[in-house]
C-alpha cells in the first residue's frame, strides 16, 4: 500500500475551526512539519478538505527500521 506525505504548509488562522480540526487530525503541529501516512480514500478526503493548507507527496513503501 502507498503512503502520502503531508507537509503543513500554510497557516490555519483565519480558517474555519473543521479544517483546524482536520490538520491537527494529522498530527501536524507546526509550519513545515510533515507526517507519513496511508494512502486511502478517507484520508484523500481529509488532505482535498485542507489542500489549501498542506502540500501532499506519495513516498513509496520504505522500510524504516
Amino acid at each position: 500500500m502507498s503512503k502520502l506525505r503531508i507537509t503543513y504548509k500554510k497557516s490555519m488562522i483565519g480558517y474555519a475551526k473543521d479544517q483546524k480540526d482536520t490538520i491537527l487530525s494529522f498530527g501536524l503541529r507546526k509550519l513545515g512539519h510533515s507526517v507519513v501516512k496511508p494512502d486511502n480514500p478517507s484520508m484523500r478526503g481529509m488532505i482535498f478538505k485542507v489542500r489549501h493548507l498542506v502540500v501532499v507527496e506519495e513516498v513509496g513503501d520504505e522500510v524504516t527500521a
